[in-house]
């Protein structure tokens, strides 16, 4: 099952959603074949998440439902946060934000709990990116910085990229485009340093990467401050 979700992921990685759906449907029938109710969830999770980089909400969230019942179920802590995860980032796409940030709320309460804070580096974006839809700036910049720090000291590329895309984000709804301009290249070299592009259904979705005048109604922060490129 290990070696299935190796190849499951590198196929979501490439966009071949397909294998990675194949692959990690063998591997769900395995684990409920073996009774192994937390791989289960887990394997939910990843054909969720597969689901979800296609573009398929509706049955994103139906398995990621499933997955956080299945993990309550066998009192599998780490594979219910994972699913809430992967429901947060369907929610922000489906426009739920009150949902997707209650789920967020969560998330950061127990990484904090169980004090592993790079898995905040995704939360703080997220949240981020929900504080840029509701046209939040300053909220916004404030989750974006927050990530970007943890995702410097845990040295994570892509987490640097994803958190500098969101501060990209947070500066075009202020109209500042010249500056999102140079933080969505920073983005751009951190994630080739470490391989190809992902795919587009799996970038972020924030004002930055589309066209978008600033909305007159945000509110611009007092000290943006904001990095441009990669330590």
């Amino acid at each position: 099952m290990q070696a299935s979700f190796a190849l499951g992921t590198l196929a979501e990685f490439e966009g071949r959603y397909a294998d990675a759906e194949r692959l990690h449907t063998e591997s769900l029938r395995r684990a409920e074949q073996l009774g192994l109710w937390p791989e289960v969830s887990y394997q939910l999770s990843w054909l969720g998440r597969t689901a979800l980089l296609a573009g398929d909400f509706a049955e994103a969230r139906r398995l990621h439902e499933r997955a956080e019942r299945v993990a309550v179920e066998s009192g599998f802590m780490p594979g219910e946060m994972y699913a809430r995860t992967d429901l947060a980032l369907g929610a922000r796409r489906e426009g739920a934000l009150d949902e997707a940030e209650r789920q967020l709320r969560v998330l950061l309460d127990w990484h904090g709990l169980v004090e592993h804070e790079p898995g905040n580096t995704l939360v703080c974006a997220e949240v981020g990116f929900v504080a840029e839809l509701r046209g939040d700036a300053e909220g916004a910049f404030t989750w974006h910085r927050r990530a970007l720090d943890i995702a410097r000291r845990a040295r994570d590329p892509q987490a640097v990229a994803l958190a500098l895309e969101g501060l990209a984000g947070a500066h075009a709804l202020t109209g500042a485009h010249t500056p999102a301009a140079r933080l969505l290249g920073a983005a751009d070299h951190a994630r080739r340093s470490v391989g190809p592009p992902l795919p587009q259904p799996n970038a972020a979705t924030s004002t930055a990467s589309r066209p978008r005048r600033a909305q007159p109604s945000a509110r611009k922060p007092t000290h943006p401050n904001t990095p441009s490129a990669p330590a």
